[in-house]
């Protein structure tokens, strides 16, 4: 009697082990982790707008006259056009000025990269348009409209530097900016008096002065954000801004002397 009784002792003892030993695998087991919560959207109900001009203030410096002539299939009829570097309108108006939102945005916000790439054209010898905005991941067809070669260059500091030749007219090529930079130098190293300037964002919020210089900054959550205006000759010039909801708020920019 004592040895089934041996045997049912040890065989309890057994199954206690082996649930204790079950029991410490599912106790000691890995949380699973959570499924990554999705970003927020923007309220469109309760979306404000900035709205601006960007202005110069003092003796407008003259513009630089473009040396065309070695390459007379840039423009035979405009050999030597002026710059368009800096370009004041009679009210003083700031054209081709980047304004961006720069801080105060809520990180939680999500929005969709365009699947339409943006166009960044080599017309008559110049790059069209001058200045440019484009979000993280959108993709950018550079043109080669003319009937001469273009080597496209950037020259990024954050992201990957490109070079491309472009020896036929209609051809285009595509590059993505990965990370945010503002702002990203373009030039032609065929031409040199070619420029251009791409400003690379994780968000759609910012816009390029008309020739007036006027820009608008639409579909802002409410909140308090500092903007800045940056421009090639001129630098740069931030202002903070707060939004309520709906509302459309004036932020009036002035540039009082060029960049040294």
């Amino acid at each position: 009697m004592k040895q089934p009784l041996i045997r049912l002792l040890c065989g309890s003892a057994c199954v206690a082990l082996v649930a204790a030993g079950c029991g410490s695998d599912v106790t000691n087991k890995p949380a699973a982790t959570p499924a990554a919560v999705a970003g927020k959207n923007v309220d469109a109900t309760t979306a404000g707008t900035i709205t601006g001009q960007v202005r110069f203030e003092g003796v407008v410096p003259p513009a630089d006259i473009i040396r065309m002539t070695a390459d007379k299939k840039c423009d035979p009829g405009a050999p030597n056009p002026k710059s368009d570097a800096l370009l004041v309108a009679g009210d003083k108006g700031v054209a081709n000025a980047f304004v961006y939102v720069k801080d105060g945005l809520d990180p939680g916000y999500t929005f969709d990269v365009p699947t339409e790439p943006a166009v960044l054209n080599q017309k008559g010898c110049i790059y069209t348009p001058r200045v440019l905005g484009v979000r993280v991941g959108q993709a950018i067809g550079i043109v080669n409209s003319d009937p001469t070669f273009h080597n496209v260059h950037a020259m990024p500091m954050n992201n990957r530097e490109f070079n491309h030749g472009q020896p036929k007219q209609f051809t285009t090529v595509s590059e993505v900016f990965t990370t945010p930079e503002v702002m990203v130098p373009f030039k032609c190293n065929a031409h040199t008096w070619m420029a251009a300037w791409v400003g690379v964002l994780p968000h759609p919020y910012f816009a390029v002065t008309d020739k007036a210089g006027v820009f608008s900054i639409a579909k802002l959550p409410p909140g308090t954000y500092t903007i800045e205006a940056w421009h090639e000759k001129l630098g740069r010039q931030t202002a903070k801004i707060t939004i309520a909801p709906g509302q459309t708020q004036p932020a009036p920019i002035t540039f009082t002397a060029p960049a040294k």
